[in-house]
């Protein structure tokens, strides 16, 4: 296939067709996405899908990922010189790791402690923070009964108690080296904080080496740019 060939370039057309298409929001997982392409300096164009008019629910969207989340994209030039497309956040990460030959270890053991961090973020952190925001910051916030919201305070403060533990005396969370795992990992901690306001329930503040490192990636310029995309 060729990038034409999408539905989706109908509704977000290519000002640039040689490069990535990127498909997404600023939410935690969509500027994983964007976060590594700047990180791997592999040229993209970022189209915005916005939930406010429901995007993400139209045919063309839905032509790309029927899961209708966000972020997806197509490589104009994949291995075989056909387009390829490619949506869940994870599997982004992983594909422009092994496109750019960056941020994963090509083997060994590093690879696949890079891989189980990545999957426990898409398997745990992510979606226990993301019932803390629903419960505590969104429709969920009306409900009566807190027992739900607690539940997700709950695994979420043991999970940010895993990660505090296994970064004591590293600085990244693989061999202090960077990687895709720290790209998934630390934007949700910032969401978390930030956005859901939810660092009190949950005793942010014990966290301290959690603090450190997210403090050091915000630092990272790739990482700024990334998160303002798409604009």
């Amino acid at each position: 296939m060729q990038l034409n060939d999408f539905p989706i370039t109908g509704k977000w057309p290519a000002k640039h067709p040689e490069r990535i298409q990127l498909y997404s929001l600023g939410t935690p997982n969509g500027v994983k996405a964007s976060i590594a392409l700047e990180e791997m300096g592999l040229p993209y164009e970022a189209h915005k899908v916005d939930f406010a008019t429901q995007d993400q629910l139209t045919p063309e969207f839905l032509s790309l990922n029927p899961n209708n989340k966000i972020p997806a994209m197509i490589d104009p030039v994949g291995a075989d010189g056909q387009a390829v497309a490619v949506w869940e956040s994870g599997a982004i990460l992983i594909y422009l790791a092994e496109k750019s030959g960056k941020l994963l270890p090509s083997s060994g053991a590093a690879r696949y402690q890079v891989l189980q961090w990545l999957m426990w973020q898409m398997g745990g952190l992510g979606p226990m923070m993301g019932q803390v925001g629903f419960f505590h910051k969104y429709a969920g916030s009306a409900y009566e009964d807190k027992r739900p919201l607690q539940r997700y305070v709950d695994e979420s403060r043991r999970l940010l108690s895993v990660l505090d533990r296994h970064l004591q005396g590293r600085e990244w969370m693989v061999e202090d080296t960077y990687s895709i795992a720290d790209i998934a990992i630390f934007p949700w901690v910032r969401n978390f904080i930030d956005w859901y306001a939810a660092g009190d329930l949950v005793g942010y503040a014990d966290f301290k080496h959690v603090q450190r490192v997210l403090d050091v990636f915000l630092a990272r310029e790739a990482v700024q740019k990334g998160l303002a995309v798409p604009a």
